[in-house]
């Protein structure tokens, strides 16, 4: 019977040690996942005792009168489901600098910052130091279940474009910052021991560097020097690999010539980054010539195949609202897999994909029992045509309804994903729908179906309708000196381009003749941007990852066409509202054909790492 991880025995299953042969490694991975799914009742019990009985005298337990019982029972009977809201007195005394076991019995070692947001700033989750072990637990298994559809990968390397993103510290001294930060500048990733399956044409150097275009230009020639030992490609999310193939598309001349003489560009400037990649450059004028050839072609169709032509698949999320990349992949890859190897989260890392090749709509994630303790809020969606508009995920929150366990979960149904961690989080909405797909033996197989209220999202950002809403009505604000009001809008997330951006669709009410001035409508989508989330901004300043937001203004009745149409489909007159989001392409293309002007933002909003609280006490 597995027992779940323990920091005294996490090493027992660690798939990737260097005491036995890549075969051994792989079946024992492949025993572990086998072991864990066909005992998931009793491992989630085990694992829920254990995490209980660790932090029998935190505050946050005993303040609801659990009294040191462990069982699952008493566990849901006297401690109650909980958001980061609920959670965030506690998480700010933290910050502040108590350390008293407030939320968990081992000591906070810092925060990691999440995608999502509360109150315009990144939530923060508590880790512990433990987390990274059960962190690279899960890592250790993906390859040996890749191994099993696509053999070989341990001939040669993989070209990953990874990246990492600024941090701050919280007043009481916490480092904050996101989750693959935090790993790739752990021990248990810099000084990993030498495995075929983490061998990658990035240095470690190129991928820590804080300037992402250095890094970007960096691993990226590595990538190409190397480009014959590529077998597989990818990034975390399929919009950065994109972004990287239009650096390439924007910088290949460059690249060539370092590849030419042997030499590193002087805008690399960061000397661990240029001593680690002229370890491996040296000059070829050969290889030089080749991809400029190739990138000097008319068209960019196949590129990832034609310089990279070992390749057999490209690793990166592509579920969710990342599917919207998928055509740019195909156009690129001339249709190479599409793999998503893992699902994970800033809370906590949950499983991975057994069946890797499957087709991105068939994605379903196995959750490994070890992990954490899982429960499942069951949600019931509305139905309809407007669901072709990315309505809202609406959930029935009746706090009294009961949570479902793991094994409990019925086929077909969608569920909310609620965690309780080692970390000391307690029933915490994840906020994260599923669809059970299937089962590995006793353990389920989930579809990810989307964040629960996301409307937009380009890259990480998530923006909801309320965030929406608001920012909407703070722009329209600068319509007023000019007699003129939003009589109604929508939105959609244009990945057309590269990086993608926001569109509003404004219709405009005016009373006087008078035009209103351009630079007013440019000042309308920089109040937009302005009143948008932290993790948004960072992705417009920082991470370039979000290109400006454009407002395309419509002819006047254009809304009233929208529901025209809507109605023509099938939708109740009297319950349709317009949609604050569009994707379907025959909804976007009626409004496209109406637009009478279109502006961007005029310059990047004001951002700076940290909260604002933070940044205001400094």
């Amino acid at each position: 019977m597995p027992e779940a991880p323990k920091i005294n025995n996490v090493s027992e299953y660690d798939c990737c040690g260097s005491n036995s042969s890549l075969d051994g490694k792989n079946k024992k991975a492949l025993q572990f996942i086998e072991d864990v799914t066909s005992n998931a009742d009793e491992v989630q019990r085990r694992v829920l005792a254990e995490i209980l009985s660790r932090n029998v005298h935190v505050e946050y337990l005993q303040r609801h009168g659990l009294n040191g019982c462990t069982d699952q029972e008493t566990f849901k009977k006297v401690v109650p489901v909980v958001t980061y809201e609920d959670l965030k007195p506690e998480i700010d005394r933290i910050g502040n600098g108590d350390a008293s076991p407030i939320l968990c019995s081992q000591p906070i070692s810092e925060f990691l910052t999440s995608s999502g947001t509360s109150g315009g700033e990144r939530k923060l989750m508590p880790t512990i130091e433990e987390e990274l072990e059960r962190r690279s637990l899960l890592y250790s298994l993906l390859m040996p279940v890749m191994n099993q559809c696509v053999p070989g990968l341990d001939k040669g390397k993989g070209m990953y474009f990874l990246f990492i993103k600024s941090e701050a510290k919280t007043p009481g001294g916490l480092v904050a910052r996101p989750v693959l930060t935090s790993y790739y500048k752990s021990s248990h990733f810099m000084d990993r021991p030498y495995d075929p399956y983490t061998n990658y044409t990035s240095p470690n150097e190129t991928i820590l560097c804080p300037d992402s275009y250095q890094s970007m230009y960096s691993q990226l020639l590595c990538g190409l020097y190397q480009n014959t030992q590529v077998l597989r490609v990818g990034a975390v999310f399929a919009s950065g690999f994109i972004r990287a193939l239009k650096f390439l598309e924007n910088n290949w001349l460059l690249l060539c010539n370092d590849i030419r003489s042997g030499t590193l560009d002087p805008k690399i400037t960061d000397s661990s980054v240029r001593e680690a990649v002229m370890k491996i450059l040296e000059p070829n004028s050969r290889l030089a010539d080749f991809i400029e050839a190739e990138c000097g072609k008319d068209s960019c169709r196949g590129i990832i195949t034609r310089l990279w032509p070992n390749t057999k698949y490209i690793d990166v999320i592509v579920t969710g609202t990342m599917s919207q990349y998928i055509p740019t992949l195909n156009y690129y890859s001339n249709g190479l897999p599409l793999v998503c190897t893992m699902y994970a989260s800033s809370e906590c890392y949950f499983g991975l994909n057994l069946n890797p090749l499957c087709k991105p709509s068939e994605v379903s994630y196995t959750l490994i029992p070890t992990m954490c303790y899982y429960e499942f809020l069951p949600v019931n969606r509305n139905s309809g045509f407007n669901e072709s508009f990315s309505k809202p995920v609406s959930l029935d929150d009746r706090e009294n309804q009961d949570l479902v366990d793991l094994v409990d979960v019925k086929l077909g149904q969608e569920y909310e994903l609620v965690v309780t961690t080692y970390a000391g989080l307690y029933r915490y909405r994840v906020g994260d729908i599923l669809r059970v797909a299937g089962f590995k033996n006793k353990a389920p197989q989930f579809n990810f179906v989307c964040r629960k209220n996301v409307v937009l999202s380009i890259d990480s950002d998530k923006t909801d309708e309320v965030e929406l809403q608001n920012a909407v009505k703070n722009a329209a604000n600068n319509l007023l000196s000019f007699d003129a009001s939003l009589s109604e809008y929508t939105s959609y997330a244009d990945t057309s381009t590269i990086p993608g951006h926001y569109v509003l669709y404004w219709e405009i009410s005016v009373s006087r003749a008078t035009p209103i001035p351009p630079s007013v409508f440019e000042d309308c989508c920089l109040t937009v941007e302005e009143s948008f989330n932290s993790v948004y901004r960072q992705g417009r300043v920082s991470d370039k990852s979000i290109g400006p937001l454009e407002i395309k203004i419509v002819e006047s009745g254009t809304f009233d066409k929208l529901m025209d149409y809507a109605v023509g489909q099938g939708a109740s007159i009297n319950q349709y509202k317009a949609p604050r989001c569009v994707k379907y392409a025959p909804i976007v293309e009626l409004l496209n054909s109406k637009v009478v002007a279109n502006y961007f933002s005029p310059k990047c909003p004001k951002w700076a790492p940290g909260h604002k609280q933070w940044l205001a006490e400094d």
